[in-house]
């Protein structure tokens, strides 16, 4: 028991760690920091939908906070247009823009 095992002793060593096994410890430890998504009351709500139509109504620069597992994202533009039945809107920015759905905002607020 107390022998040591003869042989290549860089693959047996403890410390040494293939990158395919780094790689997996890495992801596993990101999939437990993993954050919940907070539930807005109805006044946040409420506030981050006026802001969104004040946006469109009166074209002015907003910037929305995205809701992701890892860290908040935020977009900067003019709201375009509003899909009340989808809940989504359409963000433009420059010559891009992009369909954002409004249970994915955790916040919103003008420029």
């Amino acid at each position: 028991m107390g022998e040591k095992l003869e042989g290549n002793r860089l693959w047996e060593s403890s410390r040494m760690m293939l990158p395919e096994h780094k790689s997996r410890i890495w992801n596993d430890k990101r999939e437990m920091l993993r954050r919940m998504k907070p539930v807005l009351n109805e006044q946040k709500l409420e506030e981050i939908e006026f802001t969104l139509a004040l946006s469109l109504r009166s074209h002015v620069r907003v910037t929305v906070v995205l809701f992701d597992a890892f860290e908040n994202k935020q977009l900067n533009g003019f709201v375009t247009s509003i899909h009340t039945h989808s809940r989504e809107i359409k963000l433009q920015w420059a010559e891009e823009w992009k369909w954002i759905d409004v249970d994915d905002i955790v916040e919103a607020y003008i420029v």
